[in-house]
């Protein structure tokens, strides 16, 4: 797997991949993080065709799948009282 681009962003880091004729998007924040894989052969323009599909409504998306997540893993770590 090899880094291809990262990407800025204020809230998560965005970093891409390829491997097996795939591009990996990894959103990162803090200790959670999200995976995306698509086929190369799917996407018109190659890496630039990535950067299009990680628009502001994807991105509200993965913004509010962290909040999900984050409140998941509170609720229960708190159950177990760690």
């Amino acid at each position: 797997m090899r880094t291809i681009a990262e990407l800025p962003h204020p809230e998560f880091k965005i970093t891409i991949f390829a491997m097996n004729q795939k591009f990996i998007i990894k959103f990162e924040q803090g200790l959670l993080e999200q995976v995306y894989k698509i086929a190369e052969m799917d996407v018109t323009g190659g890496v630039d065709g990535v950067f299009q599909l990680i628009d502001e409504e994807f991105s509200r998306s993965v913004s509010l799948r962290f909040e999900e997540m984050h409140q998941s893993f509170i609720q229960t770590y708190n159950r177990h009282e760690y």
